[in-house]
Order: C-alpha cells, then structure tokens, then sequence
C-alpha cells in the first residue's frame, strides 16, 4: 500500500507543480481588459443570436444603447425562440432605427442552432468590426470602444474576452467555477497572444470581436456548420490562418449571466466540456479522471500522510490565484472544492457519453450532427 502511495506522490507532485506555474503566470501575465478609449471611426455591427432569451434582453439591449461609442448598428436574430424574445427585442427596434431584428430561418441539416444564427447575422452585418455577443451578456458603457483600442493596440483580428461571471444560486456555483479553474490552470492565456500554435487557441464566444476582413478569410462560422464548440474551432481558424489574436480576462467591462440553476449549469457545462477539448473520447476521460483524483485524494491521504500537506497546500494556493483571476468569492470555491472536483468528473463522463449518443441538448434543440 505504501509503494502504491509513494509513487502516486511522484506522479502528482511535478503535476500539481505545473500547474500552480500556470496559474501564477496567468496571475501575472493574462491578458486583462481594462477601460481605454479609442479614436476608431469604423462602423461596428453588434450581432446577437437570442433563442429564449425574453428575461435577458432588456439587460443586454440597455448596457449596448448605453455605449460610449455611437458608431454602431445591432442585428439580433430570434433563433425559433419558444417564449417572448421576439417581442421583448422588437419594443427597442421600434425605438431605436440603429436595431435590427430578425427571424431566423429554419435549421439546415448539418449545422448546429448557433452557428446558423451567427452565420445569417454576418451576412447582413454591414460593419468593418462584428461583434458576437451572447443575450446573457452585460457591457458596460465602455466595453465596445475598449474593444476597438485593444484591436488597434495589439494588432488584433480577434479579440475574445471571458467575462466577469454573475454567480447568484448555489447550483451555480456548484459548477461555473470550475471553467475558469480548469482554463487558468492547464492554459497561459498570454500564449495564446504570444503563439501562433492551433494548440494554444483558446476563446469564448460570449463576446468575440473580429475584424471583418479576418472573418470572411476563414469563412466565418460557414466553415465550422457542424461544430458545437464554435469559439475554439473559430480560434483555431484564426490561428491557422496566420492572424493575430487574444483572449482576455475580464469583470467590469462585461460581465455575464450565464445560468439560473445547477440543472442549467450542468447541461451547459456538459455541451461544451468534452467538445471543447478536441481529442479522443478515451483520452479526455483519463485527462478528467486524473484530474480528480490529483485535486481530492491528497485530502483523504493526508489523515495518514501527512507529506501530502504540501499538495493540499498547492492546490488551495492555485484556487485562490484563480478565484483572485476570476473575481470569484475564495471562500466558496475553497469550502466547495471537493465537491465542486466531483462535479467535474460526473460532468465530463456525461459529456463523453451524451455527445456519443448524440443526446446533447440546448435549449430544446438537439446538438447531434445530422
């Protein structure tokens, strides 16, 4: 049993190291996205695919009419919404001759809801800069001529953000912490400034920013139809096609409300966990299996080892760098971290077998390729 222990301890410790030199490099070299102002005349087209989203588009259509920079136009289009969105979004348009919304039209075969959305949007967006931003977003009054800055500054064909999350219920925060563990602990967000590496793309398509040009060079969400990950193939098109770009931190120039409960939360984790990775299914599973016992069981072991002291010491060193990253409450995430490593795991062995299936789910429409 010792020698069982022992070498357990060998196995994690230079991993628990690696990843605590990740989360400090993210802790002092991620990308930010901090207010700027910008001297940008270019028109940009706010594209907004909604689908059920009625409780969530006042939040999102008074933030964008709100923006300090006036030189926009907002295209939303209602995805075959079940509830009122249509209407909820036609009170601003009769407001306001800047917006314009849409029906969208049927699903074809092989492309998933989003990605048809995003795809009818760009083909009416008339802007140099389009803007896809999720209904459950909020930007403040800043966030659009701070994102122009940031395209200028660094060179950018696409900057993606991952917003400030609004976390209110306790299933929620059962599950959303963990996106930003597991991105801030396995990925250096400035690499993927800094690489030109396809591995090394990371993006979140809650809020993406691209010019124009970059966006019809890599053929737009056409070119990734059948994907259910959009943000990440998006980005690693970016990547492979030579262009520039980055993904930034952020909690004050938007932020966003992602789910309302831990059912919600669950199955939205679960569409894009192991999507999201890109590799086999068996691979992925190993990836989550060592991953949760590397982060509960040194807390089992330490009643009668008390060297994996250290390890628990390194693993509540990484959840508060990422919960100071993320703008997330320390003492929740640290109370809740065992749990919160059992969750993962159940998430990710159910995201391998729904995507297998083809049972995954979104918002009433089925995710299975066709």
């Amino acid at each position: 049993m010792e020698i069982i222990v022992l070498i357990f301890f060998y196995i994690i410790s230079p991993f628990l190291l690696l990843t605590t030199l990740v989360t400090i490099s993210n802790l002092l070299s991620a990308p930010r996205l901090e207010r700027a102002s910008s001297d940008d005349d270019r028109l940009v087209s706010i594209c907004v695919p909604a689908r059920n989203e009625e409780h969530k588009i006042p939040h999102l259509m008074e933030s964008i009419l709100n923006q300090d920079y006036k030189k926009f136009e907002v295209i939303l289009l209602d995805d075959g919404s079940q509830d009122k969105t249509l209407d909820a979004a036609l009170r601003y348009a009769n407001k306001n001759k800047r917006i314009k919304v849409i029906n969208g039209k049927p699903l074809p075969p092989g492309w998933t809801g989003k990605n048809w959305a995003c795809h009818q949007l760009s083909k009416i967006a008339e802007g140099e800069i389009i803007i896809f931003v999720d209904a459950d977003c909020r930007l403040s009054p800043y966030a659009v001529s701070t994102s122009l800055c940031y395209l200028k500054k660094y060179s950018l064909s696409l900057l993606s953000v991952f917003p400030g999350q609004i976390i209110d219920s306790f299933g929620e925060k059962l599950v959303v912490p963990l996106m930003n563990w597991i991105l801030l602990s396995l990925l250096p967000l400035r690499m993927v400034y800094i690489s030109s590496r396809e591995s090394l793309a990371a993006a979140n398509g809650q809020f993406m920013v691209f010019t124009k040009k970059a966006y019809d060079s890599i053929g737009g969400h056409l070119e990734i139809a059948d994907k259910i990950v959009d943000d990440m193939e998006l980005a690693r098109r970016i990547k492979k096609n030579k262009f520039k770009m980055m993904t930034a931190l952020d909690s004050r120039v938007i932020s966003c409300k992602m789910y309302n409960s831990y059912d919600e939360a669950r199955l939205g984790f679960s569409k894009n966990f192991y999507p999201g990775f890109n590799t086999r299914s068996l691979v992925f599973i190993i990836i989550i299996l060592f991953l949760f016992v590397s982060y509960t069981l040194p807390f089992l072991l330490v009643i009668y080892y008390p060297i994996f002291t250290i390890h628990i010491a390194v693993i509540l060193l990484q959840r508060l760098f990422v919960s100071l990253l993320s703008k997330q409450n320390l003492i929740v995430n640290l109370l809740l971290h065992p749990v919160q490593m059992l969750i993962m795991a159940n998430i990710g062995i159910q995201s391998v077998y729904k995507s297998k299936k083809g049972k995954l789910i979104w918002k009433g429409r089925s995710l299975s390729k066709i």
